[in-house]
């Protein structure tokens, strides 16, 4: 009773001083990368390989400064591709013409996941479901393209050429193509937004009559244009884990699942589409039955919104995850909007990271996008940077996939006995049982030996890839007051398990330098 007391005065101290909310230690902190359109990556389509390549890294440094942990990359935008694939080709955004491989050649995604693992951070592969063609007046068509190979398969519907759901051969080709990317790529999670049956378009009806009449088995349209999405999310769901049962899987929807007035169970809003009726995405079945991993709910609003308000929703949407994880999708775009004026309050993206942090059953936000930070709107980046995120986070595991701890590292120094070291001291690591699930190293940087707390995030100096296992510690980062400092490190599973014990040295600044003290475990 008196530790929960405690919890409660320092939440009222926080709340009545103004200051940040403690920062979790484990917290999903991602950024979605659209290629569609060139609207983050790359930024035309026309840039050679190299630039590409530079473009590409100088997004994942910026995010990493930011204290992202991951990056959601839009790899599959209309039924084309940012990788070589033998289903679909070459995506006109990538090199200006559909079906032309890039020159150089290289392989953009296996490049974009090898970088953002080099910085710890997890890589998510972000496919479009359903669209086919962008745009049907101006967007550029390969002759291999599958649009001209089952033309059968495909609806217009306002400017875009959509796969039609109820198709059951449309179904087990976007199977395939997300069981090529999973078997052949070291990714970590596949990641679906938004797009199923598409948003409605006054006056239009999306043209699926002759499927219906063909598999709708008596169900009124809207029930079986809802089972149509079912049956791929399951069979998604099964296609992932066979391939690789330590691979994720989430989906990005609307913001809204049903308003209350059409289900008491909806949330109290007044959308004007929704996830269940419009865009017929049942998001909270997949929830319950367990098909995805994790839900990021688009709340794209700020606080107060009269018909969907933020604070309603991050409400609604915390007391339906059904045990799954819950991410928040947030509109930072919207600060970039002329119109938007709650947008151009500097607290608005800070009060929704306060909230979401009072919820224990959301673990974390998802931005869009990448190419929102560029101009560090209201000052945003630098608030992460410099407070929401100033201290790394680890991606919250799943014990449903995974939770198997690793054994921890052992820390070898290229000295022997006690040495002097003036500015920064080279660590190499070594795990003592083999465990190819080991993909990254925590290090911790205490100020002594009794105060060795891994659970508070304001100890972890850096999340880096296992890689070679080394690690140059800079000295010059201790404070010229501290003359003690312990440098510990921890194993991470690519599933997010770190090791129950970890390794460190002790070092202690004397009058010429830095001397090791002792090493041990704890």
């Amino acid at each position: 009773m008196k530790k929960y007391l405690c919890y409660i005065l320092t939440a009222i101290t926080f709340l009545l001083s103004g200051k940040i909310a403690a920062q979790p230690k484990y917290e999903f902190r991602g950024v979605w990368v659209a290629t569609v359109d060139n609207i983050d990556f790359p930024s035309t389509k026309f840039l050679s390989t190299e630039s590409q390549k530079a473009e590409f890294i100088n997004l994942l440094d910026m995010h990493k400064r930011n204290g992202m942990n991951a990056v959601v990359v839009q790899i599959r935008p209309a039924a084309d591709a940012f990788y070589p694939s033998q289903y679909e080709p070459w995506s006109e955004w990538l090199t200006g013409t559909q079906g032309k491989p890039p020159s150089p050649y290289y392989d953009p995604l296996e490049f974009m996941i090898t970088e953002t693992h080099k910085r710890g951070m997890e890589f998510h592969a972000w496919m479009n479901p359903y669209r086919a063609v962008f745009n049907i007046n101006t967007s550029s068509i390969s002759p291999t393209h599958v649009t001209k190979i089952h033309p059968e398969w495909f609806i217009n519907y306002g400017s875009n050429k959509i796969f039609d759901p109820g198709n059951k051969d449309v179904q087990k080709y976007v199977c395939n193509i997300v069981k090529d990317v999973v078997s052949r790529y070291d990714i970590d999670a596949i990641h679906f937004d938004d797009y199923f049956y598409p948003y409605r378009i006054k006056g239009k009806e999306f043209e699926d009559t002759a499927s219906f009449r063909k598999y709708g088995n008596g169900l009124d349209r809207e029930t079986w244009r809802r089972s149509n999405v079912d049956s791929i999310i399951l069979m998604l769901s099964k296609t992932i884990k066979q391939e690789k049962p330590l691979c994720k899987f989430g989906i990005s929807p609307f913001g809204v699942w049903r308003n209350i007035d059409k289900d008491p169970e909806g949330s109290n809003t007044k959308a004007g589409q929704t996830n269940y009726d419009d865009l017929y995405a049942d998001i909270l079945l997949w929830l319950k039955m367990k098909w995805i991993d994790y839900v990021v709910p688009q709340l794209y609003w700020e606080f107060g919104q009269k018909v969907v308000g933020y604070e309603v929703l991050i409400d609604w949407w915390a007391r339906h995850t059904y045990g799954r994880q819950l991410y928040i999708g947030q509109g930072i775009y919207r600060s970039m909007e002329a119109r938007s004026y709650a947008w151009k309050n500097k607290n608005e993206l800070p009060n929704q990271i306060k909230r979401l942090r009072e919820y224990p059953q959301v673990q974390g936000s998802v931005f869009f996008s990448s190419s929102s930070f560029n101009s560090n709107p209201n000052g945003w980046s630098d608030s992460l940077r410099n407070n929401y995120y100033k201290y790394p986070a680890i991606v919250p595991p799943m014990n449903w996939i995974d939770a198997e701890k690793p054994a921890q590292p052992g820390i070898i120094l290229n000295t022997s006995g006690p040495a002097i070291y003036d500015y920064s001291i080279d660590l190499y690591f070594k795990q003592d049982t083999v465990n190819n699930k080991i993909n990254r190293y925590v290090i911790y940087n205490f100020q002594d030996t009794t105060m060795m707390d891994k659970t508070d995030p304001k100890n972890i100096k850096e999340i880096i890839e296992a890689g070679n296992g080394y690690y140059k510690f800079n000295l010059q980062d201790i404070p010229p007051q501290q003359s003690k400092v312990v440098i510990a490190v921890t194993s991470l599973t690519n599933t997010n398990n770190e090791s129950e014990h970890c390794s460190y040295i002790y070092l202690q600044k004397m009058s010429n330098g830095w001397h090791i003290i002792s090493s041990g475990s704890k």
